[in-house]
């Protein structure tokens, strides 16, 4: 099973990184960004596409003709379409989301950008996510784009996850910390 994996995450790369070279030749970086945000964004909110694009069930030229549809409502550049037609005609399409991942890690890397796991116990304000990508852009010295998620069961405080670095002060930790100084005590 990891060696299926590994294979998608090849596959994957090889695409976005096509598609991304193509579109910094051609000064198209933001445009494709843009358009594969979208591509994501609608992938996420169906559930039949969704489907659609993991089933070995359709045919090159039905994966086809339904990515073409829909690049042209949306209304996807040039580039981006030929790239959705290209990955549906070597029925690839089972690997989008990898390739809109990798893509999306590359981009960041090219735009100086750096992602930062937050975990909270309850939603943040705005004032709050501000305070916080402030202090974490100051401290790594680039742009920070936060991804955000809540896990009640951390009580208070929160996870920050930058990286392969990981500050925890969530007060689930620190009572898990104390509960093992006290039995060490005992």
């Amino acid at each position: 099973m990891a060696s299926d994996l590994s294979g998608i995450t090849g596959v994957a790369s090889r695409y976005a990184t096509a598609l991304f070279e193509l579109s910094l030749d051609n000064g198209e970086l933001e445009t494709a960004n843009a358009d594969l945000s979208k591509v994501r964004l609608l992938i996420e909110e169906s559930e039949e596409l969704k489907s659609f694009i993991k089933s070995p069930v359709f045919t090159r030229k039905d994966q086809s003709k339904v990515i073409n549809e829909i690049a042209t409502k949306i209304g996807l550049s040039k580039n981006v379409t030929n790239f959705l037609k290209l990955v549906a005609s070597k029925n690839r399409l089972f690997a989008l989301d990898g390739m809109i991942s990798a893509w999306e890690t590359m981009f960041a890397a090219y735009s100086g950008e750096v992602s930062a796991e937050i975990i909270s116990a309850s939603d943040l304000s705005k004032e709050q996510r501000d305070a916080l990508a402030t202090c974490l852009e100051e401290s790594i010295g680039s742009t920070v784009k936060i991804e955000e998620s809540v896990d009640p069961a951390l009580l208070g405080g929160l996870i920050v996850k930058v990286g392969s670095k990981m500050i925890d002060s969530s007060l689930k930790t620190k009572l898990q910390r104390l509960q093992l100084v006290m039995k060490g005590a005992a």
